[in-house]
């Protein structure tokens, strides 16, 4: 099953052999073949991942509005497929990553190159578990599956202690580092910057796990992410929309990601447009994700919803486009609604100024620009999503140079950004106390110039900084609940607090007050229209929240996988070593 995965990847960054019918014994015979067989492990086995990543990330942690979804009130159950195929998608690239790894130890292949392939084997399967731990908390350790298929103990492992999973993390991504080049990759590969970066990362979450902050930690942190952003030879790209179109899947602001191709076999794809765009946003008939998008509790932390009354839901709005000024770009590069226009959306579809492009009220009201136009604006809370999506055919061919096919396009999601390593650094520096510290300075002003228009250099940060800027920067992008399982380590209360208050709930009779400013040519904009849901409760989040159910098929195999089981502690450094 692994060669067959590993042989039939894809075209492209998954280039694949001719000959039919390998195994690893004739397989791993020179410099191409080695790294052919590590490039599945960038897509395929992450594939079933996509909609977790989605729901977990965005939905749980109040960014993404999902109608009744147990996602949205934390009743979360070992059952959800969802939550199953999730897992089993991580220990699927945490088996292929171990075994491509073993393969390629004796590989008939130049040292850089065995080297190369064993380092970003070690950094996938390092990231397979932090999303692991930070999910389910303790999690097994499995070093080797080959000494587990030959023990037959599968369904015997016992649950790790957290902390000693995020010091495997740790082991292995040293490992990977001190086999990865230096070199900084201009096509996607994983680098040893790119391993650097996660390791800061590590750390960071890892700091606060055992309930209180390790202070040696922190400074491992720091120096680690300082040294991604001083001696890396990457930048932070110009332009924060572009860091999302297709034709800079591999630029540097992508530390690590999946890269998806579009082929003839299934799972070496993106698919994440369909479950986020509305119906008829390509040509595949293959979107029906309109009818959830970015929360209101979001376009309030940009300032695109606001209160009109201070303190009073019933008030709550969406401000006139023809008077809207958007201070910050990140805003239209994560969500979009009444008056906005994209360049690069439908490049295709003429708007009719001599200009092309999606106009998001015309792709809902007018037929003639839209054939599939219903009538009626879908998002429940006012915005449609833009991260993720590729547009029209017309769009993805001028961004990857390939057609797209239904549920299938070409852009990377990027898992690491070069932004999240800044943000580490400002954060593990704040965190030791150092809220003047240059470096911290230099990092988070970074981060923020971009993006905010007319910003001021802060001269001192507080954690409230950047645990804001973290929420907008990378809104969308499957962090932000992993945001609150590192603060929940240490300080549960302010998490729980911060999710209860949250504005998760619909913005009713948004099409209404849409349509009219529609067919009045602006004209109007009645925003009394709007009504915020006030009816539906608060989500039920306790201290239980932050670790999520093992599937419940898992646990009836590995009983020793219950919640009531105690973990082992393990003393990873003297127990594994690579």
């Amino acid at each position: 099953m692994l060669l067959g995965m590993g042989l039939t990847a894809c075209e492209d960054f998954l280039d694949r052999p001719v000959e039919d019918n390998y195994n690893t014994e004739n397989f791993y015979t020179d410099d191409a073949s080695c790294v052919r067989g590590v490039n599945y492990l960038y897509n395929s086995p992450w594939y079933d991942f996509q909609r977790g990543f989605i729901k977990i990330g965005e939905v749980m942690s109040g960014n993404m509005y999902w109608g009744s979804s147990p996602y949205m009130n934390f009743s979360l159950n070992g059952t959800d497929q969802d939550l199953v195929n999730m897992s089993y998608s991580l220990w699927a690239e945490i088996g292929h990553a171990n075994t491509v790894y073993n393969s390629i130890k004796n590989a008939s292949c130049s040292e850089n190159t065995r080297n190369q392939c064993m380092g970003e084997c070690l950094t996938w399967k390092a990231m397979a578990y932090f999303f692991l731990v930070r999910t389910f908390g303790d999690v097994p350790i499995v070093h080797d599956n080959s000494v587990n298929l030959a023990a037959g103990d599968y369904n015997d492992l016992h649950k790790v202690e957290k902390a000693d999973v995020y010091e495997y993390i740790l082991l292995t991504l040293e490992k990977a580092m001190e086999l990865l080049p230096r070199e900084k990759s201009t096509t996607g590969r994983i680098d040893y910057y790119c391993a650097e970066g996660l390791y800061a990362k590590v750390l960071l979450t890892a700091a606060g796990v055992t309930g209180t902050l390790n202070s040696d930690y922190l400074q491992r942190a720091s120096a680690a992410s300082l040294d991604v952003i001083e001696n890396s030879g990457r930048q932070l790209m110009e332009n924060y929309e572009d860091i999302f179109r297709g034709s800079n899947n591999n630029s540097d602001e992508s530390l690590i990601a999946w890269r998806w191709t579009v082929g003839s076999h299934w799972t070496c794809q993106n698919t994440q447009q369909s479950d986020l765009m509305p119906e008829g946003f390509d040509e595949f008939g293959d979107c029906w994700g309109g009818w959830g998008g970015p929360s209101v509790d979001l376009e309030m932390a940009f300032g695109y919803a606001y209160q009109k009354t201070p303190g009073d839901d019933a008030t709550i709005v969406i401000g006139n486009p023809a008077n809207r000024v958007d201070t910050d770009v990140r805003r239209k590069a994560t969500m979009m609604g009444a008056g906005d226009v994209y360049e690069y959306f439908w490049r295709d579809h003429d708007l009719g100024n001599g200009k092309k492009g999606l106009d998001i009220l015309k792709f809902f009201y007018d037929d003639t620009y839209n054939s599939a136009a219903t009538g009626q604006f879908q998002g429940p809370c006012g915005v449609q999503n833009v991260k993720h999506a590729y547009g029209d055919n017309a769009d993805h061919e001028a961004e990857c140079g390939m057609s797209a096919a239904r549920m299938s396009y070409a852009v990377a999601t990027h898992i690491l950004r070069l932004a999240d390593v800044y943000l580490v650094h400002a954060e593990a520096e704040v965190l030791q106390g150092k809220t003047t510290s240059k470096t911290a300075l230099d990092a988070f002003n970074a981060v923020r110039w971009r993006s905010v228009k007319s910003a001021v250099d802060k001269t001192s940060l507080t954690f409230d900084d950047i645990w804001k800027e973290r929420r907008l920067e990378f809104a969308g992008e499957g962090d932000r609940w992993y945001d609150f399982v590192r603060r929940a380590y240490y300080d549960v209360n302010a998490c729980i607090s911060e999710l209860k208050a949250q504005h998760r709930n619909a913005l009713w009779n948004c099409d209404g007050v849409y349509k009219q400013y529609y067919e009045s040519g602006g004209a109007t904009w009645d925003d009394s229209q709007f009504q915020y849901d006030q009816d539906t409760a608060a989500p039920n989040v306790t201290t239980e929240s932050f670790i999520l159910p093992y599937p419940t098929e898992d646990v009836a195999l590995n009983p020793n996988l219950g919640s009531q089981v105690t973990p082992d502690h393990v003393d990873v450094r003297s127990t594994y070593s690579y």
